[in-house]
């Protein structure tokens, strides 16, 4: 059975379509992000994983503070190889699931889960400051907390998901836009959640978890 195509796949379609259409060769700049956005009729973070896409296959190349710049003609047929899931959909499934997650392993938390999320928080801190990316610091965290929650498919679902940040889609956009300054944000939304926790306050918990990960996918494809 045929794979649907995703919606960031249906929009380089679009995109592809236009540069076949205009045409525009190769070497030449495309409209700015928000007059394509505005032609296509999608949003831009919608727009921007759709040129993430482009640019892993070749077609197009993203330079920061100049344009959208057109490398190859647009061949009739186009590689439809997995990118991965959409990114911005990915921490949406994240909010919603995570959010859910840590209420219930507030009620079983214990000091020693406590004193392990505040080592790992250590830990991503010193990664940081010797301009590390903390990324299994902050796979340890969601998972500690997931596994308190007692539910093993849940666990398994908060992990799949993660390791999700490793497709080839994620992988450029963390390259992209992830920068110390967007870890140390991280850190203390992460520092938000566990003090929510050590204080016994699961509906707070859940709010710092939904916040941090709204806020992940605002900087990832907003920035």
């Amino acid at each position: 059975m045929t794979e649907p195509r995703r919606l960031y796949q249906q929009i380089a379609d679009q995109v592809r379509q236009l540069i076949q259409n205009n045409p525009y060769p190769p070497g030449s700049r495309l409209p700015a992000e928000r007059e394509l956005a505005q032609t296509l009729g999608v949003s831009r973070p919608s727009l921007r994983e759709a040129l993430i896409a482009l640019e892993i296959d070749g077609t197009i190349e993203i330079r920061m503070g100049s344009g959208i710049y057109v490398l190859t003609a647009v061949k009739p047929t186009q590689t439809n190889r997995s990118l991965g899931e959409s990114p911005m959909e990915l921490m949406q499934a994240r909010a919603v699931i995570e959010s859910a997650v840590i209420v219930q392993a507030s009620v079983a938390i214990t000091k020693e889960t406590l004193n392990e999320l505040r080592g790992i928080l250590d830990a991503m801190r010193h990664e940081i400051d010797v301009g590390r990316k903390p990324m299994e610091q902050d796979r340890q965290f969601h998972l500690a907390i997931a596994e308190r929650a007692g539910n093993t498919v849940l666990a398994e679902m908060v992990a799949n998901l993660f390791d999700e940040r490793h497709s080839p889609m994620s992988d450029r956009i963390r390259g992209r836009f992830e920068t110390p300054e967007t870890w140390m944000q991280a850190l203390a939304e992460h520092e938000t959640i566990l003090t929510c926790l050590e204080a016994g306050n699961p509906l707070g918990a859940q709010a710092a978890m939904h916040q941090h990960l709204t806020a992940s996918g605002r900087r990832w494809l907003e920035s």
